[in-house]
């Protein structure tokens, strides 16, 4: 499979994401391409009933991206304005800008060293307008999401999983996104399986999923299919107002042709992610991420901490890789440092260890197609500029 820059930068030689798009993904698109029903049809259902066998949930609903099955999520529980929703301050900003859609009020709690909700600051957050806990399962690392659901359930509260980067994560045998109320998925091209752009929401109950159905289709009472399958197709109800929020068709086929490969690519990842542990968990001042025993990890990110002992800083470190054609990243800089939540969200415990986290982490190129050669000569530039 041939690599290239994604931005153009021909001097890249280890880029940070390549996308993993076989024959067989190639083939489902324009076979799919060939229906004359190309939105809201069969090959979405198909990809909802595999996804939630595949999760083992009850109910899937397919949409058009992670951040739409977070908002449709937050509707659907009936959460809006004068609400309170706690979160991570560590996450992609989609998490909070769901919440902020909905019309309620994140509150940023902080993060454990694994750069997951911590079940400690999310007690220390509770006040009497929070109606739910939203926690990411973080690079693909299950969070502490058994502790997490005892609060919920101990305060009357919904709980809304962000599986963002989890497609795979499971505890013990259950995947995650199975525990809360709502599980979210992300099928982002630099997620563990994408549709280009996409997203599922998982559902224990009939009813949340029905109403996300709703929602997804400008609050439409039925689907395209039962108006074209009995009585009048213009004969339907709009109760409440909705959104353009669907998945196609012609994603869907990529999704069902993805998900048949997921073990392989979850397991190529998996390989990757052992290997720069084992070149890289000796080197003094930087810090790798830990395989945890009786769990299923995703290995979405690969994401090491360069402490002082290292000799350089982080942001020097990133400088010199792409120096010498390695693209890195940072996942991700805390919420409280945007400006929109400065304005419009919550704080009421300290985040200092989200900020202290901040300042020390790098994401190394991670996905399937990544060769042990690409992997050494990172790990060779890493080891160079060791007190360099």
């Amino acid at each position: 499979m041939a690599k290239s820059d994604a931005f153009g930068n021909k001097a890249i030689k280890v880029p940070f994401f390549q996308p993993f798009i076989g024959k067989n993904d190639k083939d489902a698109v324009v076979d799919a391409l060939g229906s004359t029903l190309l939105t809201d049809g069969p090959i979405l259902q198909k990809f909802e009933n595999d996804f939630s066998k595949f999760t083992g949930s009850k109910f899937g609903v397919g949409v058009s991206n992670a951040t739409s099955a977070l908002h449709l999520s937050l509707k659907a529980l009936g959460i809006g304005k004068g609400d309170e929703i706690i979160i991570p301050d560590m996450t992609f900003v989609a998490t909070a800008n769901s919440v902020l859609l909905s019309g309620a009020t994140p509150v940023l709690a902080d993060v454990n060293d694994d750069m997951n909700l911590s079940p400690e600051s999310v007690e220390k957050s509770l006040t009497k307008k929070t109606k739910a806990i939203m926690p990411v399962h973080f690079a693909g690392k299950a969070c502490d999401i058994k502790k997490i659901k005892k609060i919920a359930q101990s305060n009357g509260l919904s709980l809304i999983e962000d599986c963002a980067h989890a497609i795979g994560t499971k505890i013990g045998t259950q995947h995650v996104g199975t525990f809360g109320d709502v599980g979210c998925f992300s099928f982002y091209p630099t997620k563990n399986i994408t549709t280009l752009e996409g997203g599922m929401i998982v559902a224990k109950s009939q009813k949340l999923a029905d109403r996300a159905k709703s929602l997804r289709n400008h609050g439409i009472t039925k689907s395209l299919l039962q108006r074209y399958s009995e009585g009048n197709p213009w004969d339907y109800d709009v109760i409440e107002p909705g959104y353009n929020y669907r998945l196609d068709e012609v994603r869907s086929a990529l999704g069902i042709s993805q998900l048949k490969q997921i073990s392989k690519l979850n397991a190529l990842r998996r390989k990757a992610f052992e290997y720069y542990n084992k070149e890289l968990g000796g080197e003094k001042g930087i810090g790798i991420p830990k395989l945890p025993k009786h769990e299923e990890h995703a290995c979405h990110l690969y994401i090491v901490k360069i402490h002082k002992e290292f000799g350089l800083t982080r942001d020097r470190l990133f400088k010199k890789l792409l120096s010498a054609g390695i693209r890195t990243s940072v996942h991700y800089k805390p919420l409280h440092r945007f400006t929109i939540l400065k304005k419009r969200g919550k704080i009421y415990d300290s985040i200092k260890n989200s900020e202290k986290i901040y300042q020390k982490i790098i994401s190394l190129p991670l996905y399937p197609s990544l060769t042990t050669d690409e992997q050494d000569y990172v790990i060779e530039q890493i080891k160079h500029y060791y007190k360099s």
